[in-house]
């Protein structure tokens, strides 16, 4: 029986969540049909900007995301310690750039004398959306129809251009989101969409390439730079570590790159033996990474992790049975 989103999504869990939403009948979201000869490439560029746009909004972070041809992947990260540190006049501005809100909010913002009734409606309000802006339904509801109305008024057409509802997986440790992450960014070349992860238009991974290639100035720091959009990568987990992606920026890119060589026609099984430092750490067989970021979606569910990581959580929540628990990530 399917889960309910609020069983599927907890932040108790994991903060990280990797999202996919596709188009009803497989219809194209961006690039050339085929059968209508139509060019739909710009409606790529909708979708970078809007998931950026609301990346500023709402307490969520962008880890990796791949807009296809009629689908787009994106992993997230639930920032609840920003959203509990907002003032609540920032809640209200922060849903007013999205939502009309209502005359209570708009007169508080204003500055108006208000009762105490009035004060308590709003402290009311305030625990409600600051709830929603740090929920993945409602950025991927904000996402997903904003887009729809734009294609269906390209396309002087109405009704659904989603599927149905997005779909979700739960991240519950480090090799699990080692593994999304990568996924995510290979999706274009798996697809034959681009060669290489810098040519691959319209993702995370591009952006990141071109942000670390970009040339520093003189009083930077030797780091490569990371683009504000995206969480960045902040290294290995230790003592005081600050807001962001638990692994080095060089040694995943070194790992992208490495990866992308593997999944290649003409390289099929053929495994280095240097392997990157990634997944030396995080102690993953080879041609088990290898299989998994080809097969991610398919291969696993609702939670992604280790044995110990998935039977953990499900005892936690209660759950009767252990669901993907033969496909759990191996580390050996």
């Amino acid at each position: 029986m399917p889960r309910s989103r609020k069983s599927q999504i907890a932040l108790e869990a994991t903060p990280y969540y990797h999202c996919t939403s596709r188009c009803v009948r497989r219809a194209f979201l961006c690039g050339r049909d085929e059968h209508s000869g139509n060019d739909y490439e710009h409606r790529r560029g909708w979708i970078e900007q809007r998931i950026k746009s609301l990346a500023s909004v709402y307490a969520l972070d962008i880890c990796a995301y791949a807009v296809m041809s009629n689908h787009y992947h994106i992993v997230l990260h639930i920032n609840a310690e920003k959203a509990k540190a907002w003032s609540d006049t920032e809640v209200i501005q922060r849903w007013h750039s999205l939502y009309t809100g209502n005359f209570l909010s708009h007169e508080y913002l204003a500055g108006k004398d208000l009762y105490e009734e009035q004060l308590n409606v709003i402290s009311e309000l305030v625990a409600e959306w600051r709830e929603r802006l740090m929920s993945i339904s409602w950025f991927m509801k904000a996402l997903n129809e904003e887009i729809a109305r734009q294609a269906n008024a390209e396309d002087c057409c109405t009704g659904r251009f989603w599927e149905a509802r997005f779909k979700s997986q739960a991240l519950l440790d480090e090799k699990a989101l080692a593994t999304c992450l990568a996924y995510v960014d290979l999706n274009p070349i798996r697809a034959c969409m681009a060669d290489t992860p810098e040519a691959s238009d319209f993702t995370s991974a591009k952006q990141r390439i071109d942000t670390a290639n970009e040339e520093p100035e003189a009083t930077e720091p030797t780091e490569p730079k990371q683009p504000t959009p995206l969480l960045p990568f902040v290294g290995y987990p230790r003592q005081d570590m600050p807001e962001g992606l638990p692994f080095r920026l060089q040694d995943y890119l070194e790992l992208l790159d490495w990866t992308g060589r593997q999944i290649r026609n003409d390289k099929r099984g053929s495994i280095t033996q240097t392997l990157p430092p990634m997944l030396e750490r995080l102690n993953i067989d080879a041609e088990h990474w290898v299989y998994n970021t080809q097969h991610f979606e398919s291969q696993f569910k609702g939670l992604v992790g280790t044995a110990i990581s998935i039977k953990a959580k499900c005892q936690e929540f209660g759950y009767q049975r252990t669901p993907g628990l033969a496909l759990a990530v191996q580390t050996t």
